[in-house]
């Protein structure tokens, strides 16, 4: 009876040490520094009422509008604008590994024009 025990407790803790491992995963690293950047683009609104985003398109690329950086440019959706900020460029993967793109952040926006 003793031996099971000691069987059992050596099974739930190698267990929780190798679900605990495990769970932390790894972290997104960025593929470059913080740059600073000029972009010109539409800016739009995505997401739902509980998560929204306002990104920021031209042709080729998005960015994503940081939260804190949101109330800059909410007036001027629809509407193409040339703003700098630094720009964070995150690689996303899936839950499998593969990778699933890039997330281009601004963050410190400046608003230097807005054109019709």
């Amino acid at each position: 009876m003793l031996n099971n025990r000691r069987y059992l407790f050596v099974f739930m803790f190698l267990f929780a040490i190798t679900s605990t491992v495990f769970s932390l995963g790894g972290k997104e690293k960025s593929k470059e520094p913080i740059t600073v950047v000029q972009v010109t683009g539409i800016v739009r609104l995505t997401g739902t009422a509980l998560f929204p985003e306002l990104v920021i398109s031209d042709s080729e690329k998005s960015w994503v509008v940081a939260k804190e950086e949101m109330d800059k440019l909410h007036d001027l959706q629809h509407r193409t604008v040339t703003v700098e900020g630094e720009e964070t460029v995150i690689e996303l993967h899936f839950a499998n590994g593969l990778p699933a793109g890039l997330r281009r952040e601004l963050r410190n926006i400046k608003l230097i024009a807005v054109q019709q």
